[in-house]
């Protein structure tokens, strides 16, 4: 259906519902698990793709150069091989990654959209090595495993057979 079909007092209506708070409308099981599909799927091609190139030539967004930067500047010391939950997610910690990310708010595509980050960078995605963050905390981690060479180690960890591998060389 197009706005154009609707009457003004239909458009009224919409707008007025559109004007409440976002909790007012509860939790939708079905976005749930939709969300929750695509965010597993998302999780399983970045690390399909981890296992099959060499991660130290990888780029996962026209900003990484920038994004790299920013997270060594705020973060120098926080060491990304194997992420504490309560490190990142502290309230004084989440202040300080709130600011980080709102950084990038228009620059990244989806910066704040939830993603599920691997906690220790040498382990496949799983339900007790993953948790949620925004996209752009997901990229500033990955991208300092990538340059650091830390997710190299998972092509030995995970060998592909040349079957599963679509990539030639990569054996």
């Amino acid at each position: 259906m197009s706005l154009s079909a609707l009457s003004g007092s239909e458009l009224s209506s919409i707008c007025s519902v559109l004007q409440q708070p976002g909790d007012s409308f509860g939790n939708d099981a079905s976005l749930e698990m939709m969300w929750a599909v695509r965010a597993y799927e998302h999780a399983e091609i970045y690390f399909n793709l981890l296992v099959s190139v060499d991660p130290l030539f990888l780029n996962l967004s026209t900003a990484d150069d920038d994004i790299y930067k920013e997270f060594r500047k705020t973060f120098p010391a926080l060491s990304v091989d194997v992420i504490v939950e309560e490190e990142i997610k502290s309230n004084e910690s989440k202040a300080v990654w709130r600011e980080f990310c709102n950084r990038f708010e228009g620059k990244v595509d989806d910066w704040n959209m939830a993603t599920l980050l691997r906690l220790n960078c040498e382990k496949d995605v799983s339900e007790s090595n993953t948790t949620i963050v925004p996209r752009i905390q997901f990229l500033a981690i990955e991208i300092a495993r990538n340059r650091e060479g830390l997710n190299s180690l998972l092509r030995s960890l995970f060998p592909r057979s040349k079957d599963e591998s679509s990539c030639k060389g990569n054996s």
